[in-house]
């Protein structure tokens, strides 16, 4: 399986082919972490005496448009235990941990709180598409800052699944108001200006969404993925959410990784099923009695 930037750098080139290759044959566990204490891997640590080999890393905190002084208790505490998170994946990263990127990204411009939900901006994603805007100008802006933050990482040729504009099936999220359709337009922009002007060739690009319509383009995707929400220990409600994405992406080139924040999640590369399980919860999810 070769990545979509003909530029990958040679261990991105070999994360991708190993995850490839063991999609249909084993499983690879993984955890998301949200602050910088990893409370997650601590608990996994303590009952099963080992670490997962993906570990996901929430970059919040380095948004450039965060409104600190007027966000809630909440939300500063949250983006407070959030700062230093780099500097732990780059540490990750290094001993050969497997490193994958969410950034909830705060709007780019105006907001309040936690901006990067819709309900608390006003910002309109589809006036990005549009030249000339502020919205554009910032949404650049904020690609700058992003693409200083990921350049150690490159530096290292530390690969990182990188998985921009997550969950746009619903519009919970600023990129996800328009629509699935308007959040892949901004996806292959985000991938078109990293790759061909900031020259990040460490990453792989991850898109997240069960739905077909507004598809990037095999162009630009390397893994298809989907985020499930189920009740605690509903093995049949996370399967059929999965099947359910992969008869919607039946027949496209990349292979996905399955993942969901209360429970066990699983998915395929290449269509094989269970290539990578991303674990969010460990007290609510399918491995709170050790079952990994």
């Amino acid at each position: 399986m070769e990545p979509v930037n003909k530029n990958a750098t040679p261990n991105a080139r070999r994360l991708l082919q190993y995850l490839s290759s063991v999609g249909g044959s084993g499983i690879i566990t993984g955890q998301h972490t949200q602050t910088v204490a990893m409370e997650e891997i601590g608990k996994i640590r303590k009952i099963t005496g080992k670490e997962p080999a993906l570990r996901g890393f929430e970059l919040l905190a380095y948004s450039p448009n965060i409104c600190y002084e007027t966000g809630d208790e909440a939300c500063r505490t949250e983006i407070d235990e959030n700062r230093g998170t780099l500097a732990q994946a780059l540490a990750f990263g290094r001993s050969g941990g497997i490193l994958t990127f969410t950034w909830h990204w705060f709007s780019p411009l105006g907001g309040r709180d936690k901006s990067f939900y819709s309900r608390n901006t006003d910002f309109d994603p589809e006036r990005i598409l549009r030249d000339g805007t502020p919205e554009r100008e910032a949404f650049y802006h904020d690609l700058d800052r992003m693409a200083e933050c990921l350049k150690p990482f490159l530096a290292e040729d530390i690969p990182v699944l990188w998985r921009p504009f997550h969950e746009s099936e619903g519009d919970w999220f600023w990129w996800g108001r328009r629509g699935p359709s308007v959040a892949a337009k901004l996806f292959r922009m985000q991938y078109e200006y990293f790759v061909g002007e900031c020259g990040l060739h460490n990453l792989i690009w991850v898109w997240n969404c069960p739905l077909a319509e507004g598809y990037p383009g095999d162009d630009v995707v390397d893994i298809l993925s989907s985020d499930h929400y189920v009740e605690k220990r509903d093995e049949n409600g996370l399967s059929g959410g999965i099947r359910a994405a992969q008869g919607a992406y039946a027949g496209k080139k990349a292979g996905s990784i399955g993942g969901n924040r209360d429970s066990a999640g699983y998915g395929a590369v290449g269509a094989k099923p269970c290539a990578v399980v991303l674990l969010y919860d460990v007290e609510q999810g399918l491995c709170a009695d050790g079952r990994i």
